[in-house]
């Protein structure tokens, strides 16, 4: 399965791509992270890793795989375990040149890949940025399942040479159905899939408008999850009740549901965080340094807090600017360290005690807007920011409380 779309979340599936809002472009490469996993390599420039659900579901195929081939090569004995482990590490291969297939386009198209994670129900290329054209979109998610398909015929090849019933035989067309059925599955017009990024671009297309694209999309992403939740387990007892014993077990029922359900609830959360991402973007350009910014009055290093306070509140301003003798900024007064001081504490505190010193992260465009001014804030996380002209000439203050306060509410009215 993929995932794709505007989430920036993690999707289910054999492939996928997790575009984010792209706070990282620009800024120097974050730390490795913690939580993704092993670490196998770095094809492109991007890590892939190997998630800690991976195993279990390595261990789940080895385990389906192993008595299937007990079935059809008995005389393997103990040793048809190892052959199905050896398909499970090609089947997430296979997964994994999906991903690449993803990771190219983006890094074609200069789109910033984070990283692809192979996890349980597949994997995902993490990137950062959204496409700027329907069509990059349409591609960036068909190479995917195409690539799917090509590795299908691959396998396809060589299975015509090999003798029916032997180990070889068994290995190279079970990968050739897994990956038709990856590019299949894939291919459904719903997000987080990659066929559900492909019907959004198509409706983008027709309307203009990104949104429209992923409120179809998603939607149809949620009807999959219902058909997944209802449809997968009524199909494999339909399948059951078709073989020799003419019933279905317990085991395989409560197995077959749980499936499903695990399924349903991945592809369901993903086309909402789809619907959530593309409405933080379609509401990022609001979010402007300007007209967030306090007004601010410039003090002293040795001005006593009260003083300062008071020429604030003459002036209308609500942040404090340390300077120098020069009037060059040096420091922000933090508005926590204030509210930490009782008022008969405050004509004996000076401002420079309270003060962030300034760096060069912390000087903020007053122009800046959007995913710029994320970018800007998240490279030097802090809680206030001196937002200055062009000149050089101080705005005010920038607090981070405001910035979020905003977005919530951007968030919070309807989509356009």
């Amino acid at each position: 399965m993929d995932e794709s779309g505007d989430s920036g979340r993690p999707q289910p599936g054999a492939g996928g791509t997790d575009p984010g809002t792209g706070p990282d472009k620009g800024r120097p490469r974050r730390p490795e992270d913690p939580g993704g996993g092993l670490l196998m390599g770095r094809p492109f420039g991007v890590p892939v890793y190997v998630a800690p659900s991976w195993f279990v579901v390595a261990a789940l195929i080895t385990w389906v795989f192993g008595g299937q081939l007990d079935r059809v090569l008995p005389e393997l004995g103990g040793a048809r375990y190892l052959v199905a482990l050896f398909f499970a590490i090609a089947f997430y291969a296979s997964v994994l040149v999906h991903e690449l297939a993803h990771t190219v386009a983006a890094l074609r198209y200069k789109l910033p890949v984070r990283r692809i994670q192979l996890q349980f129900f597949g994997g995902v290329s993490e990137i950062e940025k959204e496409s700027e054209t329907p069509g990059r979109e349409f591609v960036l998610a068909f190479v995917g399942p195409l690539l799917s398909l090509v590795l299908g015929g691959v396998f396809y090849i060589p299975l015509q040479f090999v003798e029916a019933g032997t180990v070889p035989g068994v290995l190279l067309a079970g990968l050739m159905i897994s990956n038709l059925i990856v590019a299949a599955f894939n291919l459904l017009p719903g997000l987080p899939l990659d066929g559900g990024r492909m019907l959004r671009a198509v409706v983008w297309k027709i309307t203009g408008k990104p949104m429209s694209g992923t409120v179809a999309a998603a939607w149809v992403g949620r009807g999959l999850a219902v058909t997944v939740l209802i449809g997968l387990p009524l199909l494999t007892h339909t399948g059951a009740l078709g073989n020799a014993a003419g019933e279905v077990s317990g085991v395989e029922t409560v197995t077959d549901a749980l499936l499903a359900a695990i399924l349903a609830g991945i592809i369901w959360t993903g086309a909402g965080n789809s619907l959530r991402m593309a409405r933080l973007r379609e509401h990022l350009p609001d979010l402007r340094a300007r007209t967030l910014t306090r007004r601010a009055v410039p003090v002293e290093s040795a001005t006593p807090l009260s003083e300062a306070l008071r020429r604030a509140n003459e002036a209308g301003a609500r942040a404090l600017v340390v300077v120098d003798g020069q009037g060059s900024p040096k420091g922000v007064v933090r508005e926590a360290a204030i509210a930490g001081v009782p008022e008969h504490r405050r004509p004996w505190v000076a401002v420079s005690g309270l003060a962030q010193d300034l760096t060069e992260g912390m000087k903020v465009p007053a122009e800046l807007a959007g995913e710029a001014l994320l970018d800007r804030l998240k490279a030097t996380p802090a809680t206030e920011y001196l937002v200055v002209e062009d000149t050089g000439e101080i705005y005010g203050v920038l607090s981070t409380a405001d910035v979020e306060h905003a977005f919530v509410k951007a968030m919070a009215r309807p989509s356009a």
